[in-house]
């Protein structure tokens, strides 16, 4: 009889951040397939006979295929084991979790998600800036700068300029100064606040905040790389000044 596949969310990097269903599951597995943005801190909680699979995927670097993974998390229900499938953030927060679900449907495997904390929130909410804001922004979008064709956008960037309050952007590093030259073209005001949050959650996190005109720029000089979220509005004017550091604890490793 086939097994459960779970698709998990491990929330943003700390610890902490993980649900208590997402920890009960991770503890009781049969088999751990996870992503590479995943503490070691977590993938520690799983029994002693658990089989542990790294298929993370990183910008630039070798990586497992999404059809192996496919294949590898089919081939594990199959088994009939208790498959989690640990994905970091929320797993259908520009994931490919929705991309998994779909084929192991049509396998016959039985899927529960679980949903965890996306780096989206949780970065501007480790420094102090509020997503929404009575003064400054009533709405707020969440859009992907890296996408699987490399050749052409989706995204509507001009028109995101005039539609959003505010702006929260994934994976948008390497793309940043398209990103900024398009969201200016679109009349989006080049003097707006930015903030930059790389390895959000972890005690190397570091924010930067630019005018987007800059912004492209001072990522460069400042050395930042993904993972990064990148907050564009009013909403980072906001930004609480004397915040208090919300790592739970300071000796937490940094992500691997």
């Amino acid at each position: 009889m086939p097994g459960l596949v779970y698709l998990v969310g491990a929330g943003p990097g700390d610890p902490e951040l993980l649900t208590l269903k997402a920890l009960r599951l991770i503890k009781s597995c049969d088999a751990l397939v996870h992503d590479a943005l995943i503490s070691t801190e977590i993938i520690k909680e799983t029994n002693k006979n658990a089989e542990i699979f790294n298929v993370g995927k990183r910008a630039g670097k070798c990586s497992v295929p999404q059809v192996d993974i496919n294949v590898l998390i089919l081939k594990l229900a199959k088994e009939g084991k208790k498959v989690v499938r640990l994905k970091g953030g929320d797993p259908f927060v520009f994931s490919r979790g929705g991309e998994e679900v779909s084929f192991l449907e049509k396998n016959g495997i039985s899927i529960e998600i679980v949903p965890g904390i996306t780096a989206g929130i949780a970065a501007p909410n480790y420094y102090g800036i509020p997503l929404t804001h009575r003064e400054a922004g009533s709405s707020i979008t969440f859009v992907t700068g890296h996408e699987a064709n490399k050749d052409k956008t989706n995204v509507n960037w001009r028109a995101l300029a005039k539609s959003s309050d505010g702006l929260v952007i994934y994976m948008g590093i390497r793309n940043i100064e398209f990103i900024v030259n398009e969201l200016i073209s679109g009349g989006l005001d080049k003097h707006i606040k930015c903030a930059v949050i790389q390895e959000a959650t972890l005690n190397n996190q570091k924010c930067l905040i630019s005018e987007l005109k800059n912004l492209a720029e001072n990522i460069r000089n400042k050395g930042f790389t993904s993972p990064s979220i990148v907050v564009i509005g009013k909403i980072v004017d906001f930004k609480v000044n004397n915040y208090i550091n919300n790592l739970s604890d300071a000796s937490l490793p940094d992500k691997k």
